[in-house]
């Protein structure tokens, strides 16, 4: 059966179309006995708006787009989670897209949300987006971006990010703390300012224990399959190889710890390991996993708080926003000191 319309309504109740459209949307100008004929009979009827319309009538979809790097990655699961809920506490739709980690897949996306006239974007680059002009182009076209975890540093709008320095600095401290003093640092692509940030950290640890910082202990990942069996090698082929690895991101944790499992070294007995990861499984694993934790749904939720101010406001903002949220150090047997 077709979706009864507004003139459908009209025609039946002997009212005028806009007498209509005026007592559903609940204006002043209708009576309230004419409100309840026409709410009563629309109900009855199981009238629906119709969203395209109503986005070309007031050009607005009541909808968002998110564009993350990879859904099935349970960080940006949380956040999307976290970004769904604001969405629909504020009668929003959500619209996602993700990247895959490439760049021109990234343009192409953004262009394809756009066309589908979503009021404002949530964004997350992806591991090789260096160049934001398809970014910067969109918002002088009127479109609203917010940014959260990976975040651009010459787009002006709110960013939500998680405390990536103090994070990292607190993990790498734990492995100084249990006697490590060879860490290596396994982190996403140099360009990421969530790279920069976690590598900030780690070397501030460094330097707190007087222990100088290695060029040849990190290693920037691409996430491609065979890069966790050449970097290990590459490591344990050091005159002073690592004695624990602290990972950067969700991606890469469970990877290099059954990377190491492989090869038969005995955690934390060999080489301890801690890793930012957001899944649940970290404590089922043999030795569970020390792991430092996102607040990835607050971040998402906050983030398309933002957005939706944006979008629902008169006038450009007077300062915009950098929202800096904490992490949380779970420590557990695979970073326990040394014998």
């Amino acid at each position: 059966m077709d979706n009864i319309t507004i003139k459908d309504i009209a025609k039946a109740l002997n009212l005028s179309t806009s007498t209509v459209s005026r007592a559903l949307r609940d204006s002043y100008e209708i009576s309230p006995e004419t409100k309840r004929m026409v709410l009563e009979y629309a109900e009855r009827m199981h009238y629906r708006p119709n969203p395209i319309a109503l986005s070309l009538k007031e050009n607005r979809s009541q909808s968002i787009g998110v564009m993350v790097p990879e859904i099935a990655n349970n960080y940006f699961s949380q956040a999307i989670n976290g970004i769904e809920a604001a969405a629909y506490e504020r009668g929003y739709h959500v619209v996602i897209s993700q990247s895959q980690e490439s760049y021109e897949r990234e343009i192409a996306e953004v262009e394809h949300l756009a066309s589908r006239r979503v009021d404002g974007l949530l964004m997350s680059l992806s591991s090789h987006t260096a160049d934001v002009s398809h970014l910067k182009s969109l918002q002088s076209r009127g479109m609203p971006l917010v940014f959260f975890d990976r975040i651009p540093s010459d787009i002006e709008t709110h960013k939500v990010i998680a405390d990536n320095k103090g994070g990292a600095f607190e993990a790498a401290d734990h492995l100084l703390e249990t006697g490590r003093r060879s860490i290596a640092h396994i982190t996403s692509q140099p360009g990421l300012f969530i790279t920069r940030e976690r590598l900030q950290g780690y070397k501030d640890a460094l330097q707190k224990h007087n222990v100088p910082f290695r060029e040849e202990l990190v290693k920037y990942c691409s996430y491609a399959s065979d890069e966790v069996e050449r970097n290990i090698d590459a490591l344990f082929s050091l005159p002073q190889p690592p004695d624990a690895f602290f990972t950067a991101s969700d991606r890469l944790a469970l990877p290099y710890y059954a990377g190491l499992k492989k090869r038969g070294f005995r955690i934390p007995e060999d080489v301890a390991f801690l890793g930012y990861f957001n899944l649940n499984v970290s404590d089922l694993l043999d030795p569970p996993m020390s792991v430092v934790v996102q607040p990835a749904f607050e971040m998402g939720h906050k983030a398309a708080e933002l957005l939706l101010d944006l979008i629902e406001a008169k006038q450009k903002p007077d300062a915009y926003q950098t929202v800096n949220l904490s992490t949380k150090l779970i420590i557990r047997g695979s970073s326990l000191g040394k014998e």
